[in-house]
């Protein structure tokens, strides 16, 4: 799916979930997107699609407002994508994140991260080395529900991106895009 990347070339997109609901009684992992969010996910969808950034693989949190996203934006992309739904980026800091990002296989070229703040925007700040830079302090300022943080690494193998190591190519969010 990423034909259009270079071989040295990894792409990396980071997806917040979109925004949720706070029903009474619900535990954290089990809170629903709300209609904010039902309404965004499917815009970020269909920028991912629109704009060729289609995983090989998506990483998606076992926090219900995070598998909901997900299915939403998998709605605008090709069928087939592999999906590893893990709670090994549930409430945890940019470290754990990128722990799990670097274990995936060097055959995947371009990876989703559908995930939380404040691990996200932080992985983000952290791996990003160059791009514009009125649109990293955008991402910066605030990395809201639904925002995709789409970043680039000269690399090979996903063991060997690092702070600094990112181009930021682009940061979108429903926003922005309405």
């Amino acid at each position: 799916m990423s034909d259009d990347l270079p071989a040295q070339v990894l792409r990396l997109l980071l997806l917040r979930h979109a925004k949720s609901a706070w029903p009474d009684g619900v535990a954290d992992i089990d809170r629903p997107l709300g209609e904010r969010g039902r309404k965004a996910a499917p815009v970020m969808g269909t920028y991912l699609a629109r704009h060729k950034l289609v995983p090989d693989r998506a990483l998606v949190s076992t926090a219900k407002r995070a598998q909901e996203t997900w299915q939403l934006v998998a709605a605008a992309l090709p069928k087939g994508i592999a999906v590893e739904n893990t709670r090994a980026i549930y409430e945890v800091g940019s470290d754990q994140i990128l722990s799990v990002i670097r274990a995936a296989d060097a055959s995947i070229r371009t990876l989703l991260v559908v995930g939380h703040n404040p691990g996200m925007e932080d992985l983000a700040l952290e791996l990003i080395g160059s791009g514009d830079p009125n649109t990293r302090l955008r991402l910066a300022d605030k990395f809201p529900t639904a925002a995709l943080a789409v970043l680039e690494f000269e690399a090979t193998n996903w063991r060997e991106i690092s702070a600094g190591g990112a181009r930021l190519a682009h940061f979108v969010t429903p926003r922005s895009l309405a």
